[in-house]
C-alpha cells in the first residue's frame, strides 16, 4: 500500500475484512507499521486472537464495549454503543494527525455512515487531517458512494449465486 492511497473496499459479498488484513500483512513485510480499528464487528475471538499475534507490526484497536452485534443492541445500549464508536473515530484521527502507523485500515467505518453514528462529512474531515503519508483502507457492507471522489481505489465485493 502506498503512503497516502485511500482504498474503499464494499460490498455485500465476503472477504472485505480479509482483503484489507491481507494488505496489512504485505505492508508489515515491508517494513511498514499498520493499525487496524475495527467498528461494528462483534468480538470473534479466533479473528481478535489471530491478528494479536502479528503485533508489533500490526495493531488491533476495538472501541465498542458490547458482544452482541449493534443492530441487536436496545435503542438505549445503541446510544452508549454510538459514543463509543465515536472514540474509535477520534482516535482514527488522532492516528492520522500524528502519523502513528503507515497503513490505516477502518474495518467496517462504513457501517458508521449506514447507521447514522457517523456522516460524510465527518469521514471526510478525518481523511483531511491525513497530510498524505499514510495509506487508508476503509471497508464495510455499505458501499459509501458519497466518499468515492476521495478513493484512490474502489473494490466492490459482490456475491453471485450460481444456482
Amino acid at each position: 500500500m502506498e503512503n497516502g492511497v485511500v482504498h474503499i473496499i464494499c460490498g455485500k459479498g465476503k472477504g472485505k475484512t480479509s482483503v484489507a488484513l491481507g494488505q496489512a500483512i504485505c505492508a508489515a513485510s515491508e517494513g511498514k507499521s499498520v493499525i487496524i480499528i475495527q467498528f461494528l464487528k462483534q468480538k470473534q475471538t479466533e479473528e481478535i486472537d489471530f491478528i494479536r499475534r502479528l503485533e508489533p507490526e500490526i495493531k488491533l484497536f476495538r472501541f465498542e464495549k458490547s458482544d452482541k452485534s449493534f443492530g441487536e443492541l436496545s435503542e438505549e445500549e445503541q446510544k452508549e454503543e454510538q459514543q463509543n464508536l465515536k472514540n474509535g473515530v477520534n482516535f482514527a484521527k488522532k492516528v492520522l494527525v500524528t502519523e502513528e502507523c503507515d497503513v490505516l485500515i477502518l474495518d467496517e467505518i462504513l457501517g458508521l455512515l449506514e447507521y447514522g453514528i457517523v456522516t460524510a462529512d465527518e469521514i471526510r474531515s478525518l481523511l483531511q487531517t491525513n497530510d498524505g503519508d499514510v495509506g487508508v483502507i476503509m471497508t464495510g457492507i455499505y458501499e459509501g458512494r458519497e466518499l468515492w471522489d476521495l478513493a484512490n481505489m474502489v473494490t466492490e465485493m459482490t456475491t453471485r449465486d450460481r444456482s
